[in-house]
């Protein structure tokens, strides 16, 4: 009886030294697990997630998924909201700070075009805004319209540039860059500057008979034959389509800039016209009538049927002003005149623009 009880001891004392020897590789073993961990972490790379699960593209659902093609850069995004539904086709506008600032600023009067003329109102919402500084862009947003601001490093585009200043002819050819990008992102546009009131809706005047002409742009006076290239045309309001043959223009057109040294890009256009590049290219071209399209260098005859009417031939921001808001005036005027008035109705005299040539060497 007391040998079992004795060999029982045994058999427990043998158990609980067992026991020890567990516990102590058991400790061990959670010591070396944690050293492991604590190396782990500190040579994990920041960048890498502590687990990593392997997924294929073909588990990913399809908003997860990455396209190149669906990346969609600030300028498309405004040339995308403002295009018509109908085709890609969008008016823009140029302004920097001179445009925005003042008690009656030059946007705020071409604004009022829109609000006034005919069939007009709703075209301002295809209508993109470019600006060429922060003043100017955050004007156009807070007046709710379609944005974009144009950035260009090493060039001071903020004050007003008066016409053929060695600033203004920079900036008249950066427009011409960006244009050119306009087009070769398939988007048609009308150009128009910020000092060209709009009055009726333009578009019933462009016409659009097959084939659509690839350009219609304004003239400072019409000759009567709207194909003929005898014309000073005026890159202040244009219509262009987007096609290989109107991108190969504007492409050749800014090769010439800086063969050209003080001409605007408008005088480089009408040199390469008159040198056939319209025609070795292959483009059909329509020079806007001024009775539709009229500016302060030839009036239109008809103010019953004008769409347009451009400050040309004015030098300054401040002449500009005042004689486009006679234009206003006229309009308004014209607008609630009986039509024994109409027939003799007469455009208010351009003073201030007439003025702002005076003492002007070589204008």
């Amino acid at each position: 009886m007391y040998a079992n009880i004795n060999l029982n001891h045994s058999n427990i004392l043998q158990v609980h030294t067992m026991m020890g020897h567990l516990k102590n590789r058991f400790d061990c073993a959670v010591y070396l697990l944690l050293i492991f961990c604590i190396v782990y972490i500190f040579t994990l790379d920041k960048n890498e997630p502590l687990l990593k699960f392997e997924k294929s593209h073909l588990d990913l659902a399809p908003s997860e998924t990455y396209n190149k093609s669906d990346y969609v850069d600030e300028l498309e995004e405004g040339l995308a909201a403002a295009a018509s539904n109908t085709n890609k086709t969008v008016i823009i506008a140029i302004v920097n700070k001179a445009y925005v600032e003042g008690d009656k600023p030059m946007l705020d009067l071409f604004l009022d075009g829109f609000w006034l003329g005919e069939g007009t109102r709703e075209l301002v919402k295809n209508l993109l805004i470019v600006a060429m500084d922060q003043t100017s862009n955050e004007r156009c947003k807070f007046l709710g319209l379609h944005c974009y601001k144009l950035e260009t490093e090493g060039v001071d585009f903020v004050g007003e540039k008066v016409y053929m200043s060695d600033d203004f002819i920079k900036m008249m050819w950066r427009r011409t860059l960006f244009l050119g990008d306009v087009l070769k992102r398939g988007y048609g546009f009308i150009f128009t500057d910020i000092d060209v009131l709009w009055l009726r809706n333009p578009f019933p005047y462009l016409t659009q008979q097959q084939p659509h002409p690839d350009l219609q742009i304004s003239t400072d006076n019409f000759g009567g034959n709207q194909w003929s290239e005898f014309h000073l045309i005026n890159t202040g309001f244009y219509m262009i389509r987007s096609n290989n043959k109107t991108i190969a223009l504007f492409d050749a057109w800014y090769a010439n800039k800086d063969n050209s040294t003080g001409l605007k890009e408008q005088d480089v256009l009408q040199k390469l016209m008159h040198q056939g590049l319209f025609r070795k290219l292959g483009l059909k071209v329509r020079f806007l009538d001024t009775m539709y399209f009229g500016g302060f260098c030839q009036d239109s005859r008809n103010v019953g049927v004008v769409a347009t009417v451009h400050a040309n031939c004015c030098r300054s921001m401040a002449a500009k002003l005042a004689d486009l808001t006679a234009v206003v005036h006229d309009w308004k005027r014209y607008k609630s005149s009986s039509a024994n008035e109409t027939s003799t109705f007469k455009w208010s005299y351009h003073k201030a623009c007439r003025n702002s040539w005076r003492n002007v060497k070589n204008p």
